[in-house]
């Protein structure tokens, strides 16, 4: 049986990986090709359960460009207005109902790549769309029941398929988020007690929930005609042993704890047999040559594979990599990659979730096959301060490696004989789902009136410095979610989840209106700025240079730019240089005025005398003004940028 098929009003999918034929489901399939460099690409992360259900009029047009004005059929929630509506709702309503399902679908999300399109996104990446544990408030995706379903709070398999089909149509490649360390919390531990880990120690288990807090009624090693929507499917994933039972982690670096025990409520899969010396913990070499992967590794890798195969997709992003053996890794990595190869996808990526040091996050990525990693050396966290001006840009007269620009330098420490190795190995982005490691948790637009003036500051430097840029969505909307509570950080990650269709828990503290608007400032300012990155290889693929200012232009007076008793009020410039081309960008982080400031350049790709033009800026009126290069600091030209403001010379 492959696909799905209609049985007594229910619908149906494969209950055993023996029922898939790859040979009949690739069998007369042209896949859609991989990109030549994913570098090239902007990536826009969206929670599914949050973005679109469908049901929007007025803001924005459709996916051929035509205007939804106009309430029509189901289309019955209007475009947002600041004045009328924000802070409308009852906040405690309103956060109550952000804790669980509100109805983002993927049939919402296909209307909505016109939208995507127009401001310049080339990859969308969604959330986990798998089945979760039936009667679960898991409304994120990490929750899996069914490993080869689409959850119906989200739609059905055949709408992934065709959202891939009409992404693909309009020049949107699509990225899954997807986990193979865990389950969801399918089924139940003796007693239905909540275990914590202890000394590697295997707790006993009661069986399979038929749904979220079912104390274990479904056996374990059910067979193929149990009920569907309990325990967890495939029926390959339910044998006792696919299983590590060693009880929640407690000590989240303590090794191997944080590889063998469970995610919270999740339930860790064993994936195999690793060294277990702490002390040999760092040895990534000596743990991939002694791995030997489990069967549930097998499958899990079988299942993703499939998923790659009915729907076309062109990467991964593949959740809780410090969790996870790099044997582990690796042989997934390998799997998919030689399947994707195997019918045209020479370049599926594969990006990591990879806490730790930038080094750390190179040898994962050069040991496992991982193609990209995310959320290393807290890149978030250096990019949204430097911009609020609470951090160090970096200085690259020093070996410190305290600021944003620090991180894609000196790649010779990490054993890369190229600057350019970080622009296609690490994802950037600031906002995000998770903010891990901050209690009470915030976007960049919400911890501060004045953050949101900064925005287009942050965004600037996200898609124009190194590295393969992801919008998390509602940025573009100046999304302002924050948890202001005091001494109460649970759940706070809600806020950081508003729904983009307004519902009952819309941006804004506002219910039943909609953040689709293609006027916004914020989103015209990325509409803008990634049409010249598509048009410019310099801002995409170009070496990356941190740039000396000057207040006065004198020889000596030139300086990389530091915060001064706590905060940097001034301009950041960097140069992105390819062959014999440069563009010069820079950014203030100044909200309340523009900043004269000399820039140093290439001497030699510019010499004095010649002239830079302004190809972007975030000022009226100032594109296309000419600068003259001067013999200062070697060379160098003097620029204005705007308060807040994000310019591009060339």
């Amino acid at each position: 049986m492959i696909g799905i098929s209609q049985g007594e009003g229910k619908r149906v999918v494969e209950r055993s990986l023996r029922e898939i034929d790859f040979a009949r489901l690739v069998e007369g399939v042209t896949y859609h090709p991989s990109p030549a460099a994913w570098e090239d690409e902007v990536l826009y992360f969206l929670f599914l359960d949050r973005f679109s259900d469908g049901r929007e009029f007025g803001g924005f047009a459709d996916n051929d460009g035509k205007q939804v004005t106009e309430p029509s059929g189901e289309r019955s929630t209007p475009l947002f207005a600041q004045e009328s509506d924000a802070g409308t709702a009852d906040r405690e309503s309103w956060f109550e109902a952000g804790k669980g399902w509100c109805g983002g679908t993927i049939s919402g999300m296909k209307e909505k790549l016109g939208y995507l399109k127009r401001l310049g996104i080339t990859a969308v990446w969604i959330s986990p769309v798998f089945r979760q544990v039936t009667g679960s408030s898991d409304y994120h995706g990490y929750g899996i029941q069914n490993y080869l379903d689409v959850d119906p709070h989200f739609g059905t398999r055949e709408e992934l398929k065709d959202f891939v089909q009409v992404a693909h149509s309009l020049g949107i490649r699509v990225i899954l988020d997807i986990i193979i360390n865990h389950a969801g919390d399918v089924f139940s531990y003796e007693g239905n007690r909540q275990y914590t880990y202890h000394d590697g120690h295997q707790w006993p288990v009661q069986g399979y929930r038929s749904r979220s807090g079912d104390s274990g009624s479904i056996p374990f090693d059910v067979d193929e005609n149990a009920d569907f929507d309990g325990a967890v499917w495939p029926v390959e994933l339910q044998h006792a042993t696919v299983w590590s039972r060693h009880g929640e982690i407690r000590n989240w670096d303590g090794f191997p704890e944080f590889l063998d025990g469970d995610f919270c409520t999740l339930k860790d899969v064993n994936l195999g047999e690793g060294l277990k010396d702490p002390s040999a913990a760092w040895d990534l070499q000596r743990r991939i040559r002694e791995f030997r992967p489990s069967q549930a590794l097998k499958d899990l890798s079988v299942i993703y594979k499939f998923w790659i195969a009915y729907t076309d997709i062109d990467g991964y992003r593949l959740d809780t990599v410090k969790h996870m053996e790099p044997g582990a890794v690796r042989y997934f990595a390998t799997a998919v990659h030689e399947f994707a190869a195997s019918i045209g996808k020479e370049n599926f990526y594969i990006i990591g979730e990879i806490t730790g040091g930038r080094s750390y996050a190179a040898s994962i990525l050069d040991n496992t096959g991982l193609d990209a990693a995310l959320g290393i050396n807290d890149i978030a966290d250096k990019l949204e301060f430097m911009i609020k001006g609470w951090r160090s840009p970096g200085n690259p007269d020093t070996e410190e490696q305290e600021g944003y620009f620090d991180l894609f330098r000196n790649s010779l420490l990490d054993n890369k004989h190229t600057r350019q190795w970080y622009g296609s190995h690490i994802v950037t982005m600031f906002d995000d789902h998770d903010q891990v490691g901050v209690k009470q948790k915030f976007r960049f637009a919400g911890d501060a009136p004045q953050s949101e003036l900064l925005l287009p500051a942050a965004l600037g430097v996200n898609l124009a410095s190194s590295g393969i840029p992801c919008i998390y969505y509602g940025t573009e909307q100046a999304f302002n979610g924050a948890d202001h509570r005091q001494g109460d950080d649970s759940w706070s990650d809600v806020f950081l989840r508003e729904c983009m269709f307004g519902g009952r828990f819309g941006s804004r503290q506002s219910t039943g209106k909609h953040f689709f608007n293609e006027k916004h400032p914020v989103y015209s300012f990325v509409s803008d700025l990634t049409a010249i990155r598509k048009q410019r290889i310099e801002l995409r693929r170009g070496r990356q240079y941190l740039r000396q200012v000057s207040a006065t232009g004198y020889d000596g007076d030139f300086y990389y730019p530091q915060p001064m008793g706590g905060s940097l009020r001034w301009v950041i410039a960097w140069s992105r240089i390819f062959a014999d081309s440069e563009m010069l960008c820079a950014v203030n982080t100044d909200t309340l005025q523009a900043l004269r400031v000399y820039v140093v350049v290439d001497s030699s790709i510019h010499s004095p005398g010649s002239i830079m033009r302004c190809l972007f800026s975030t000022a009226e009126g100032t594109q296309h003004l000419d600068v003259t290069v001067e013999a200062r600091q070697g060379a160098s030209v003097c620029i204005t940028v705007p308060a807040a403001g994000f310019v591009i010379y060339g």
